[in-house]
């Protein structure tokens, strides 16, 4: 999702923190991190498409969301609003009943309990829309199938910290106390400001071949991808695929492939890397380019770089870090 809600969701998370067994299953990733009593490090597994899962219960029913720093909003998916018995707005003046996701009027809904781990955030509003593949899709893309996604009003509203390498998602349980969790080693990284625009999307700075740009940090793309009419005005050459990228209430745009010479993102080179080269006109609403023009946006920083620069997202500080 890379559309812009028609409110401001950080400023609406109510967040209690209770002591309840977070999850049966930690993964070693997990058990390493002896949380300081204020974080609550949550086991991410990675998927087929290399997105990163969540386990999470949705009033009280068990759920997986992706977790997506792309998408401004959380989302459930419209298949399983009976299952979660989600809520109307109701009355609310401060909420619309529908937002706009990709030109696409969505219903909004009340989650009363989304709980992650030990932390639980109450009435929380979400977009109800199908995020999820077709069965015989994902079976063939062996993706699994996900109940919702983990937007970015919640990856703020509780500062977390997303571990892209070693799939861990640490959430403060007091956000409005600040500090880090002690345990999370920054040595050796890269550090670079994350800048965010009206409609809470990230934005780091980056270079093509010697051309300044922005990249959207997406950990819900699958690769990163340049903005078919930017390769060509640097006269990059591409060559087609047979694959095809799609996202919330978007068709599947065809992916073309570019070896790209001289790639950085802040100070970390990247040189020879392949990647890849779509239309992304859904990028370039008036939302997100109306408050980011200089330097340009130019496509998305996807999951396969942030997994092999060992990217480690700190949304509390708005700081990406990377590792050559």
């Amino acid at each position: 999702m890379k559309s812009v809600p028609a409110f401001s969701l950080p400023k609406r998370l109510s967040i209690f923190a209770v002591a309840v067994f977070a999850f049966a299953e930690i993964s070693s990733a997990a058990s390493k991190q002896k949380s300081h009593p204020q974080f609550e490090a949550l086991p991410l597994t990675r998927s087929g498409q290399n997105h990163l899962l969540v386990r999470a219960q949705v009033n009280g029913r068990s759920a997986v969301l992706l977790v997506d720093s792309g998408a401004p909003a959380t989302l459930i998916d419209s298949r399983r609003r009976s299952d979660f018995k989600l809520a109307g707005v109701g009355n609310n003046p401060e909420l619309p009943t529908s937002v706009l996701i990709n030109g696409v009027a969505d219903k909004l809904a009340i989650v009363h309990s989304l709980r992650l781990g030990a932390l639980d955030i109450v009435d929380i509003p979400v977009v109800v829309a199908n995020v999820s593949s077709p069965h015989r899709v994902a079976r063939m893309l062996r993706e699994q199938q996900i109940d919702g996604i983990l937007g970015v009003d919640v990856l703020f509203g509780t500062k977390a910290v997303m571990d892209c390498q070693d799939q861990v998602l640490i959430l403060n349980m007091f956000p409005e106390a600040g500090a880090r969790d002690p345990q999370l080693d920054l040595r050796g990284f890269h550090k670079m400001p994350i800048y965010v625009n009206d409609g809470f999307n990230l934005f780091v700075n980056s270079s093509v071949n010697g051309t300044r740009a922005r990249l959207l940090v997406d950990t819900g793309a699958v690769m990163t991808t340049l903005h078919l009419p930017f390769v060509r005005q640097l006269r990059i050459p591409y060559y087609e695929t047979a694959f095809t990228s799609s996202g919330v209430n978007r068709k599947g745009d065809a992916v073309n492939v570019a070896e790209i010479k001289r790639l950085s993102v802040g100070s970390v080179n990247m040189s020879g890397k392949a990647i890849g080269v779509a239309d992304l006109k859904w990028l370039f609403d008036g939302k997100r380019r109306s408050s980011l023009t200089s330097p340009p946006v130019v496509g998305l920083l996807g999951a396969e770089v942030l997994k092999s620069h060992h990217a480690i997202i700190d949304f509390g500080t708005r700081t990406l870090y990377l590792k050559e």
